[in-house]
């Protein structure tokens, strides 16, 4: 698991065509993590930005083969409402991405979000 102390945690924004290379990567490499299908990923994932956080690495022999990340995304048939899957990612790729979280006090708070809206997020009435 990922520490958001990890020199290698990272928040990245990213939109819907890089998630799509993402995806064409994990098809070609065989990675678990992933849609089935470029297809099967459009009928979830509305074209728009997402949300990329490293979540777990992959080592193999002391090196990373893969990082896997949480993805927050919004999805095409909930209205308004989100998604969060995950997804492997190359290490290459995932230092290639822009960074949200260079301040560490941002990083705690991004890594608090993601731990929520994979918890599950609802919308509560006040009482």
């Amino acid at each position: 698991m990922i520490s958001s102390t990890d020199p290698d945690f990272r928040v990245c924004q990213i939109d819907f065509n890089t998630l799509l290379e993402i995806q064409a990567e994990a098809e070609v490499q065989g990675w678990a993590t992933r849609w089935t299908s470029a297809d099967a990923l459009r009928s979830q994932v509305r074209a728009d930005i997402s949300f990329l956080q490293s979540m777990m690495r992959e080592e193999r022999g002391g090196v990373v083969r893969t990082y896997r990340c949480l993805l927050l995304f919004s999805a095409t048939e909930s209205g308004e409402a989100g998604g969060v899957a995950t997804i492997d990612i190359s290490p290459a790729r995932l230092e290639s991405l822009d960074r949200l979280d260079r301040d560490p006090d941002v990083r705690k708070a991004f890594a608090r979000m993601f731990s929520l809206a994979l918890g599950g997020v609802s919308t509560v009435s006040k009482r």
